[in-house]
């Protein structure tokens, strides 16, 4: 078997040294690769003993605990502001060098949803169509008038959202007393350029509550004492009343159709436009901006990893002979230790992160605020004497 060389107790770093080279040409990750190389060494017991890695081995820990670092932290990013981004046209974007300010433009377009359903606004076309009464007839197919008028139509595709079949308005049943007596009330009114509305004179002699109480006396008149005018509606079969008497010969509807409310769901934007949280332009980051907290976290991780490393490199031999005896290698420990060490520290960041999110900080500047005032009461007032 080939002596390979471990490590000799120093190091120097060179551009390509790492496996993917995401920071080899950062000069503050230059210096402390070779730093971090001595630090990892010596945490693991060199010189005590022999360490059974090489320079690239810290150098490839020391890598990968930057990317996860950059990893956690971004995915708290993209959690945090996705719904701003989604849509956002990511070619225009440097994520790193943006703050992202929230906006309700993603929240207003889930509520547009409502809006179709309630008839005020949405993203689905509410279309108008009529069927032809008959003398005699109730009930009526609305599927069966889809399939004739609505081209390349789909069965049950039609879905009805208002119908428009009312009785009269009140106010043309609206009997006023006072018109055409007293001094020239009409003319009056007429002079002022009110004549035109109905009934003018309630203008002058009359409070409004008094006509929305005769308007109210009329209407449940008509829904008492008369046939009102209603309709049912059930699986797109409608059954009006009264029975038609040949005196209205159409009655308009609207509706939707619910392959055009299932297409609405779907925005297709620019090949840019981000869809996914893959498609958010996050790149690694550039080490020379990552503080001193960031930067410890990652030589612990790193350190971490340069355990689990050994650990694998000491586990091929399970024990090493010497004369007379044999060695028991600590493989199982440094993995085991590794292993937990890996766990706490992304948990430990996970909580730091979320501590940081929008939600929390905004709960803690509430708390804060109820604290001052809390405070300041306490403060005495003064008395001013003008």
């Amino acid at each position: 078997m080939a002596n390979i060389p471990i490590w000799p107790g120093s190091s120097s770093f060179q551009p390509g040294d790492t496996p993917f080279g995401f920071y080899d040409n950062d000069p503050e990750f230059q210096k402390d690769a070779d730093k971090f190389a001595k630090f990892a060494a010596q945490r693991l017991g060199y010189p005590l003993v022999d360490i059974e890695l090489q320079k690239f081995n810290f150098y490839t820990a020391l890598e990968d605990a930057i990317t996860v670092y950059a990893n956690e932290l971004y995915a708290y990013k993209v959690r945090d502001n996705y719904l701003t981004l989604e849509g956002a046209n990511a070619a225009k974007l440097d994520m790193e060098e943006t703050i992202v300010v929230p906006n309700l433009g993603r929240i207003i377009q889930m509520a547009e949803q409502y809006g179709v359903e309630a008839g005020t606004g949405g993203n689905v076309d509410w279309h108008k169509g009529y069927v032809n009464l008959t003398a005699s007839v109730q009930d009526y197919n609305l599927e069966d008038w889809a399939e004739e008028n609505i081209p390349h139509y789909k069965k049950h595709d039609i879905e009805i959202m208002r119908v428009f079949y009312e009785s009269p308005p009140a106010i043309v049943k609206f009997f006023d007393p006072y018109v055409g007596t007293g001094e020239g009330v009409m003319n009056m009114m007429d002079t002022f350029g009110w004549g035109n509305y109905s009934p003018a004179i309630n203008f002058v002699l009359m409070p409004l509550n008094y006509d929305l109480q005769v308007i109210q006396q009329i209407e449940m008149s008509d829904t008492i004492r008369r046939s009102n005018y209603s309709f049912e509606m059930h699986n797109n079969h409608l059954r009006i009343f009264a029975i038609p008497d040949g005196t209205v010969d159409k009655m308009y509807f609207e509706y939707i159709l619910g392959s055009e409310r299932s297409d609405a769901s779907f925005i297709i934007g620019e090949t840019s436009a981000i869809a996914n949280i893959y498609d958010v332009p996050y790149k690694n980051p550039n080490y020379d901006k990552i503080n001193s907290v960031g930067r410890s976290w990652i030589f612990e991780y790193a350190l971490a990893i340069c355990k689990e490393m050994l650990g694998y490199v000491r586990g091929k031999y399970d024990t090493v002979p010497i004369p007379n005896d044999t060695v028991k290698l600590n493989q199982s420990d440094l993995i085991t230790a590794a292993t937990s060490e890996k766990e706490r520290l992304i948990d430990r960041l996970r909580a730091y992160l979320g501590e940081t999110s929008r939600e929390k900080l905004l709960e803690r500047r509430a708390a804060e605020s109820d604290f001052i005032q809390k405070e300041l009461s306490n403060v005495p007032f003064p008395i001013y004497i003008g």
